[in-house]
């Protein structure tokens, strides 16, 4: 015994003491099964949390169990509804995908566990610099309260071969519409992607964009919404089924494109087009188009809730999730196709290649095609904007 004390204490003595406070993490986490819940919408993303937890069994003891959600608000209910009840210790909930509004609600409500992030030993390969895309989420600083994973990008997916010239702004959609009538849709805006759509609208109509970075008012919404309704209201005779109904989600309007009985879909996933033509939901022809103002864009975040029974295993999954040949396999269009979150400058030469050699295809876009990345309004807008499009538009 005295033997392995001695050897541990040298070896303690040889690590920096963030090398000692990460190991002691992954000694807790060891036998650890993490609870993450996240959208289950996505078969190649449900593989990949899938192959998330086949990898960090293998390499760290720690299992993955992925409970699929329909709306993340689901597993923010349930933190809420265990604080009530006095649970603040053995949380059902380790990890959760998590943007926005609800990363906003946790935050606001003290629900989420950390700062953790810079605990985490590969967040050395992400910018955390105060203005950084991965340090602000619907501009909320996160303060190492959530970890990024992948990144985010609305676009439009066209048939190329029925549609030689997209619409080069939302405001062109009324024209293209109203050439086109029925050819296009949008998902319901109690969907994200219905809500992204219209969001993608308020900001090019918005007369005072720095508004939205804002807390909404009443005084900052009417003016922003006056715009955007005598855009909608031109917009929507012209709309699928006379705009009178939309599909449930993008799934749906991705096989309406396929189908033949629209010609412009969306998603918030740049490779999302040449990942649908592969597994043969969308024709060869289907390409990914943005405004020429560019289009909304956001990072993917993970959070642990503050009385998360696992979260020594949870920081471990958030670790491996930022790890170089994670990240690289998540980017490959064979696997996941999402963009990487790392920072390309902070990547030695191996690390570098392996994103340098992942295969290509002829619907997915290159970088500097995607255009500008508009800044995501403060989560209080997207509330206002689905509350009152509901309002407005439902009888």
């Amino acid at each position: 015994m005295r033997l392995t004390l001695t050897t541990a204490l040298l070896t303690a003595l040889a690590l920096p003491a963030a090398a000692q406070d990460w190991q002691e993490i992954l000694d807790e986490a060891r036998g650890q099964t993490v609870y993450w819940n996240a959208w289950g919408g996505d078969g190649r993303t449900n593989a990949f949390i899938e192959w998330v937890g086949e990898r960090t069994e293998e390499l760290y003891g720690v299992s993955v169990e992925h409970v699929k959600l329909s709306d993340t608000a689901e597993a923010v209910t349930r933190v809420v509804s265990e604080k009530a009840a006095g649970r603040d210790d053995d949380g059902s909930v380790d990890l959760i995908w998590i943007n926005g509004p609800n990363f906003l609600t946790m935050k606001d409500q003290d629900l989420l566990y950390g700062p953790f992030v810079s605990d985490l030993p590969n967040s050395q390969y992400v910018d955390l610099s105060a203005d950084a895309p991965a340090a602000v989420d619907f501009t909320e600083p996160v303060e190492g309260m959530e970890s990024p994973w992948r990144l985010a990008k609305f676009v439009f997916i066209h048939n190329q071969a029925r549609v030689d010239a997209p619409p080069a702004s939302m405001a062109a959609m009324v024209d293209w519409a109203e050439a086109n009538p029925g050819r296009l849709t949008h998902p319901d805006p109690s969907n994200f992607m219905g809500a992204t759509f219209l969001k993608q609208a308020l900001i090019e109509l918005a007369p005072d964009r720095y508004a939205l970075q804002q807390p909404v008012t009443d005084e900052a919404w009417q003016a922003a919404a006056e715009p955007l309704w005598a855009w909608y209201d031109a917009l929507r005779p012209n709309l699928w089924r006379d705009g009178e109904s939309f599909p449930e989600n993008e799934s749906v309007q991705h096989q309406l494109l396929n189908d033949g009985e629209v010609d412009i879909s969306m998603a918030f996933d740049p490779a999302a087009a040449a990942s649908l033509i592969q597994q043969g939901l969308l024709p060869e022809t289907a390409r990914v188009f943005v405004p020429d103002e560019g289009s909304l864009g956001n990072v993917s975040f993970v959070a642990i809730p503050y009385n998360a029974a696992h979260a020594e295993g949870a920081m471990v999954v958030a670790n491996f999730l930022l790890a170089p040949e994670t990240q690289a396999h998540m980017q490959n269009i064979e696997v996941l196709g999402s963009y990487s979150v790392l920072d390309p400058e902070t990547l030695d030469a191996e690390a570098q290649t392996a994103f340098d050699a992942l295969p290509d295809a002829p619907a997915l876009p290159a970088l500097d095609e995607l255009g500008d990345t508009l800044l995501e309004p403060h989560a209080s807008w997207m509330t206002r904007l689905t509350e009152a499009w509901t309002e407005r538009y439902t009888r």
